[in-house]
């Protein structure tokens, strides 16, 4: 396949490729790591030579997945180190970051993220958590990236959350439309358990945080990025059952 000289991989464009491969029948059988490993390729970001950065970029995933957020940074700035232009697309690094506590520069890699990336309400969601513990749930919404275009679900709704302007119950309405026991149903409540869980964490509600994290980590558990991010959430927090 042709390499795109454009650096236009995102969180969501991943999560397409990596849950829709061009290849289902190869990449369906791969781990999480090697789908978004080759996602990355194939949108041009890693270089097939550039085997360090590479290894590198698949160490700070599994150091995340491992709940070690401090190596996960460190595998991530290696990348950055071998392939400079690929900061902006390590939204997984602020993710990392957000875990060691660095809410700074975690800030910093989600607002880097948005140049590249400025429909994914996501980036936006981890901003806002960034924020509200560096400073404040109202400096939070004041700087909450505005965010148009992102069709899943129940991501419309968790925005209007974010910014004050929604509610837990429109979340969780909208995340259980859907067909019964379906994997599209299940992912919605993990997407929303999630982001409730985030969103209670960043105002200081650990009860809640918890009751939410727990959802999405075990009774709505999915095999993606976020997925297993809920359930590194519960393992830092000493939340496991």
């Amino acid at each position: 396949m042709k390499k795109s000289s454009s650096l236009l991989t995102s969180s969501a464009t991943i999560e397409q490729l990596t849950t829709n491969p061009p290849d289902g029948r190869l990449l369906s059988v791969m781990s999480t790591a090697s789908r978004i490993a080759i996602a990355l390729l194939l949108c041009g970001l890693l270089h097939a030579e550039d085997k360090t950065a590479d290894t590198a970029f698949r160490d700070g995933i599994q150091f995340f997945y491992d709940a070690k957020p401090k190596e996960s940074v460190a595998a991530f700035d290696k990348v950055i180190e071998l392939v400079p232009k690929a900061a902006p697309q390590l939204w997984q690094r602020g993710l990392s970051l957000y875990y060691t506590e660095n809410f700074t520069e975690g800030r910093k890699q989600f607002e880097l993220h948005q140049t590249v990336n400025p429909h994914d309400v996501e980036n936006a969601a981890w901003h806002f958590i960034c924020v509200a513990r560096a400073e404040s749930v109202e400096a939070a919404r004041k700087t909450l990236i505005p965010i148009d275009g992102d069709a899943r679900i129940p991501m419309q709704q968790v925005h209007d959350l974010f910014a004050g302007k929604g509610t837990e119950e429109a979340v969780m309405a909208a995340a259980n439309k859907g067909e019964i026991d379906s994997e599209e149903l299940r992912n919605q409540l993990c997407y929303a358990h999630l982001y409730l869980g985030l969103y209670h964490e960043a105002l200081g509600h650990p009860d809640k945080a918890k009751e939410h994290m727990l959802k999405a980590a075990i009774d709505y558990k999915m095999d993606h990025y976020m997925g297993k991010t809920a359930l590194v959430h519960v393992k830092l927090r000493g939340w496991e059952q």
